[in-house]
């Protein structure tokens, strides 16, 4: 195909400014489907994503719309929103040249919506402004495009205006599209290039791969190599998203598809690849993605040990649809074989832990999660650690690490006195203020990566009464007064409950994990001590009381000796079973150590 009609665009916004929406309405106005198979959210087809009513995953869509007389090919994809998966959108935005940027017509500009815009103009993309949701019954059009101007340093003047609920606007969308995005560069003829965006597994004919033609043609029956894999295999069958897959013959330059090659192997597969010609190879491959870092760890386990080798090839495949979260086999004393996954945030742990469980029907154990930190030694070596075990004594440490990130938060102007509050009780440095209007203010805060991402996107929904927003990217590791807090049960460290904190919070995090732990754990036939310390002192204790049976109860009166032998007796047994006895430690337990945070107030 001609590649002056072909056109390549993502649809970037914040969390619930309509993507989604506007995404179905395109498909529906230019016939792809139907009124009869229209439905909300139509390209988010997982289970979760429905129901919790956001996009996770990135889709592609390839559609036809006539216009003056032309036919165009127009393939766009449809992003997430929320700062977890920005990674899908960064990847997304690889294979486009044009962005349309969604915004609420009411709530305006947000802080997702300069994120999305500022990796849009990195990326040096053709970006067209559309105010969405004009037929809410109360707008702020003029203040919006405003703000659009003065945020994000976009012109305004021409953004669309539509509602893609009622289906407003959509052929001024698609003329724009078409008149302002520019069309892709690339030669029919020249040797094979295309960036693989991204891949998933089938179980009947393997690996999916998703692939953006830069230059050449890719046909059916080629032999092609990944250039990173370094795999070798025929193209089985190629096609479209359109927007269930449909066969097709070829693929040319500035189209976007999907290949299968039959690849059973995952490891041969990579997000970002370069996918070639064997016999006429692209002299130099494509740049890829930069690797996405990892900031928040948690540690998985099946509840059956014989679950362990099924885990791993769930996780395998699920990495391949989601490049952006990682694995690594570990053991533990309490929980024995799992894995220490990696997840760019907590939404995005919550996310692959019910994808796990619901998809692959995998039963698991999670600890609490905690982010990455940085050893400097007294030798001078630094080292780069995700599980609290690890941590050496303190002794050997000469600076530890934790990651800082700077976070904008966008709230109305009556909230600032109170996030600045909740900033400084979380050790945030207050960098800059920034009025958006008579009534909204953009914060700048630098902060602990560890006081953001357990709970303080709902924090902040509390104080700003749901209105506030929040964005954060981390910008390096900072020494702190930081120390490791073992917990102990019985006497003995449960690994799996260590964790890193500040030394200012360290008392006050320990009895209230001692204390959710003792709700939790039920009571045994001895006495069980529950004790969190810092090294070998003690910071906090609680202790369950043994089950006491009354071995007293058959005595009806008589002497007290009688009664007092019995209870002896029973001492007796207690001591016994408390020296050898093991304490079961409940699943909710380990959860526990996360919620206690809430409660250190």
């Amino acid at each position: 195909m001609d590649t002056k009609l072909i056109r390549n665009f993502s649809i970037v916004a914040h969390i619930d400014h309509g993507k989604s929406t506007l995404a179905d309405q395109l498909l529906l106005k230019s016939g792809t489907i139907t009124q009869r198979e229209f439905q909300e959210q139509l390209l988010d087809d997982l289970e979760i994503e429905r129901e919790r009513g956001i996009t996770i995953k990135a889709r592609a869509v390839a559609i036809n719309y006539t216009l003056d007389g032309l036919t165009y090919e127009i393939n766009f994809i449809d992003t997430p929103g929320h700062v977890d998966f920005q990674y899908e959108v960064s990847r997304s935005l690889a294979a486009c040249e044009g962005a349309l940027l969604v915004v609420d017509a009411f709530q305006g500009v947000q802080a997702q919506t300069v994120a999305n815009a500022y990796l849009a103009i990195e990326a040096n993309l053709e970006i067209i402004p559309v105010i969405n949701k004009i037929d809410l019954p109360v707008t702020r059009i003029p203040e919006v495009c405003e703000e659009i101007e003065r945020v994000v340093g976009l012109d305004a003047s021409d953004a669309l205006r539509v509602s893609a609920k009622q289906g407003i606007g959509i052929e001024e969308c698609f003329r724009a599209i078409i008149e302002r995005i520019p069309p892709p560069k690339g030669e029919a003829d020249a040797p094979l290039k295309c960036l693989i965006f991204d891949s998933k597994y089938d179980y009947y004919r393997g690996v999916v791969t998703y692939i953006r033609v830069q230059e050449g043609t890719v046909r059916k029956g080629d032999r092609v190599k990944f250039m990173k894999g370094g795999s070798i295999n025929d193209v089985i069958e190629i096609g479209q998203f359109r927007p269930n897959m449909v066969p097709c013959e070829s693929l040319g330059p500035g189209q976007a598809g999907y290949v299968i090659t039959g690849v059973k192997e995952i490891r041969h597969i990579h997000v970002g690849d370069t996918l070639t010609h064997a016999a006429r190879p692209t002299a130099k491959a494509l740049q890829g993605y930069k690797e996405p870092q990892q900031m928040v760890y948690c540690g998985m386990y099946p509840i059956d040990t014989t679950g362990f080798e099924h885990l791993r090839e769930e996780l395998e495949r699920l990495s391949l649809n989601d490049a952006s979260f990682s694995f690594a086999p570990e053991t533990s004393d309490a929980l024995g074989f799992g894995f220490r996954c990696g997840f760019l945030g907590m939404l995005h742990m919550e996310v692959i832990q019910q994808r796990l469980e619901r998809e692959a029907e995998v039963d698991l154990i999670q600890t609490a999660p905690n982010v990455t930190y940085e050893l400097l030694f007294h030798n001078d070596e630094v080292k780069k650690i995700d599980n609290p075990v690890d941590v050496p004594d303190s002794g050997q440490i000469k600076e530890f690490r934790e990651p800082i990130a700077k976070v904008q938060f966008i709230i109305p102007s009556h909230c600032i006195g109170t996030l600045m509050q909740l900033c400084e009780d979380r050790r945030g440095i207050y960098k800059t203020t920034e009025y958006l209007g008579s009534d909204r203010a953009q914060l700048v805060y630098e902060l602990p990566l560890a006081e953001i991402v357990y709970d303080m996107h709902d924090k902040l929904k509390s104080v700003t009464r749901g209105y506030g927003t929040m964005n954060y990217e981390v910008i390096g590791f900072r020494d702190a007064d930081l120390v490791k807090m073992d917990i102990l049960v019985k006497g003995n460290k449960v690994e799996a409950l260590a964790m890193i904190v500040h030394r200012s919070t360290a008392e006050r995090r320990g009895r209230a994990v001692c204390k959710k732990l003792k709700e939790e754990i039920s009571k045994h036939q001895f006495e069980i001590a529950i004790q969190a310390a810092l090294g070998g002192k003690v910071i906090a204790r609680e202790t369950i009381s043994a089950v006491r049976k009354d071995v007293t109860a058959k005595c009806y009166g008589g002497d007290i000796s009688r009664k007092k032998k019995l209870l002896d007796k029973q001492k007796e047994g207690k001591k016994r079973m408390k020296s050898f006895g093991e304490v079961d430690i409940p699943q909710k337990a380990f959860l526990s150590v996360l919620e206690a945070r809430g409660d250190e107030g």
